[in-house]
């Protein structure tokens, strides 16, 4: 199946989801508390949908709309994005959103974000369950890192194995490494046997996003995995765990310096230095015109020692609830930076998300980064924008601080200002998307 296409269903199937699920939330509150719900729908419906079906007796209308931008529940009085004038110039109603006290409206515009939350800590639990926690110890990566200019510029050296960030010990490769060492005054760095440390400096994370390099990569030695049938590699004889260590006598111990060395032998004989079960050998190989040999080598959780964490039933659940809040309080962490003329940037939309799931389908990877995106989502909805869970609720906030609802109209207003700002943010991080893919 296209590439593209694995993507693109992995996306909609994964936001299907989240919608539902935010939007469920919405909706269960309000018939907790017997407010009308007029409609239910996944994805939004302008002029017409796809599907409808209203069951017998109930006065809530289900559907799926044909623009996959969302979707939404109709909350009968309420000002939404349905802006139903109409309906809020007659008389309010006991089963209506504005009859009801403000805690029980706050409850219900906070349902979506708690689903979504609970969604996040339910499938974090449910994969470490199923499987397992595996990582890789940074101390285990005996080759280092491959640092990015940015990260030269502050000190760090291509080889360099991390080891703390001030005082605390850097566990495992990731977002929480790097903003780690992002706020740290001190680096401890592994440095050809001894331990070095290294002074930081401000504005790493802006420079990073700058030169949109990202921090630092493992350095991996070439370790075949497998050839190719009628490939190079097989007619030389390479096979599953050989490690090549030379190119025409020159020693390649990275992929970086043998991936360089074939380049610089396109369409010619190569004699290869190769270890097999601790003895060296050597083999000759044609490089074709792309300077590739045809074989795939071994992944970095293949080739250095990595740790297993398994979870039984009721120990997942604990573990998925503190991986959710870890990851929400490092995507926290991150949103300043999106304020910084290199993090606005920097910004994606919906094909920058897609580009985020595997090219082949995995179910780990796949609900991996479905509850990544629900933290998202439950995050970037209670930020107190007007049209977003969270205007609601600043409004809801000041009505019981102040014990005064604010003014229909005023509410209107806000709606309609917060709902262009978001078509533009919309419009405006997809745009960056169409820039980056014309110019890549």
């Amino acid at each position: 199946m296209d590439t593209f296409l694995i993507k693109a269903l992995q996306l909609i199937l994964s936001l299907s989801l989240l919608v539902v699920v935010h939007e469920f939330g919405h909706y269960i509150f309000a018939r907790m508390f017997k407010i009308r719900v007029e409609k239910f729908y996944l994805f939004f419906d302008p002029w017409f949908a796809l599907f409808r079906y209203k069951p017998k007796n109930s006065h809530t209308e289900y559907g799926i709309g044909w623009l996959p931008l969302g979707g939404y529940v109709k909350i009968s009085g309420m000002i939404d994005e349905s802006m139903d004038k109409e309906q809020m110039a007659q008389p309010p109603q006991p089963w209506e959103f504005r009859s009801k006290p403000a805690g029980q409206r706050l409850l219900v515009m906070v349902g979506g974000v708690l689903f979504n939350l609970l969604l996040a800590f339910f499938i974090y639990s449910m994969v470490l369950f199923t499987w397992s926690d595996t990582y890789l110890p940074l101390k285990n990566v005996t080759q280092g890192m491959e640092f990015s200019q940015a990260a030269h510029r502050v000190g760090f050296q291509d080889g360099d194995i991390l080891l703390k960030a001030d005082n605390k010990e850097l566990d495992r490769f990731g977002v929480r490494t790097l903003l780690d060492v992002a706020d740290a005054a001190k680096v401890t760095v592994l440095r050809e046997g001894r331990e070095v440390v290294l002074t930081m400096q401000e504005g790493l994370m802006e420079n990073l996003l700058k030169d949109k390099e990202g921090f630092a990569s493992y350095r991996m030695p070439v370790v075949v995995h497998e050839s190719m049938e009628g490939s190079a590699a097989e007619r030389a004889g390479l096979t599953s765990g050989d490690s090549i260590v030379g190119v025409n006598g020159m020693v390649t111990p990275l992929f970086s310096d043998f991936k360089s060395a074939l380049n610089d032998h396109r369409n010619q004989e190569v004699v290869l230095d190769f270890y097999r079960s601790g003895s060296l050998q050597s083999t000759a190989a044609n490089v074709d015109s792309a300077g590739t040999l045809g074989f795939s080598v071994k992944g970095v959780y293949q080739v250095y020692q990595t740790v297993t964490v398994n979870y039984g039933f009721f120990e997942s659940f604990p573990a998925g609830i503190k991986l959710g809040i870890q990851t929400l309080k490092d995507y926290v962490a991150q949103f300043k930076y999106v304020f910084t003329k290199a993090g606005a940037s920097s910004l994606g939309g919906f094909g920058a998300i897609g580009n985020l799931f595997p090219a082949q389908w995995n179910w780990q990877a796949f609900w991996m980064m479905t509850a990544f995106l629900s933290v998202i989502l439950a995050f970037m909805n209670i930020l107190p924008i007007p049209a977003l869970d969270g205007g609601h609720v600043m409004f809801l906030v000041y009505e019981v601080i102040t014990r005064r609802k604010p003014n229909d109209k005023f509410m209107e207003y806000a709606q309609v200002a917060g709902m262009i700002l978001l078509i533009g943010l919309v419009l405006y991080a997809n745009g960056m998307d169409v820039v980056r893919a014309i110019f890549k």
